[in-house]
């Protein structure tokens, strides 16, 4: 009962300060008028763009749609998809040798010292000169050369790099072994 009490009380006391002023005549007529000529100018400002970026849209998508396409149908294949082509023993081959290969050199790096500087150094550049040569027969096996005698060289290629590896890193050791007896003696 008594929140009724103060409900009406705080209305009582706003009664005066509301204005009970009637608007002026035609004011319902002004203020739709007002609002159907902003939804006009809305709905026409929309018109206009809407058929312009739809457009722009659609050229834009068709535009990334014909150079994806077109990129992946002029993509040529890398050389070693080529050569897999060609011969898969050839490509198994190579990524058996390849890992063999590249291990073997992590090894020799790691034995890395002034004695052995040189020896190094002088088989990474054959080492170089050999993949070269190897990257020659990859071409000429593309290009249709006689393919069982390329392939011969190519695994001939990778079993010449492994036995110089195999060697220089047995160099290496015979190395080492003298380097420890010298100590041996001097000390």
């Amino acid at each position: 009962m008594m929140k009724k009490e103060n409900l009406e009380n705080l209305f009582a006391e706003l009664r005066e300060s509301l204005d009970h002023n009637e608007p002026a005549s035609g004011h319902k007529e002004r203020f739709f008028e007002k609002l159907n000529s902003e939804r006009k100018s809305i709905s026409t400002m929309g018109k206009g763009r809407t058929p312009w970026l739809k457009a722009l849209s659609i050229a834009a998508s068709l535009t990334l749609i014909i150079s994806i396409g077109t990129y992946i149908t002029n993509a040529e294949p890398t050389i070693e998809e080529q050569v897999a082509r060609i011969s898969p023993e050839a490509s198994n081959s190579q990524f058996y040798f390849a890992n063999l290969i590249e291990e073997q050199v992590k090894k020799l790096k790691k034995e890395g010292s002034p004695e052995t500087k040189k020896i190094i150094d002088d088989t990474l550049l054959q080492l170089k000169k050999l993949e070269k040569d190897y990257n020659q027969l990859e071409q000429n096996l593309i290009q249709g050369g006689n393919s069982k005698l390329i392939l011969s060289a190519m695994i001939t290629n990778f079993q010449t790099r492994m036995d110089l590896l195999n060697d220089v890193l047995n160099q290496i050791e015979t190395i080492k072994i003298i380097k420890n007896n010298n100590n041996e003696n001097t000390i």
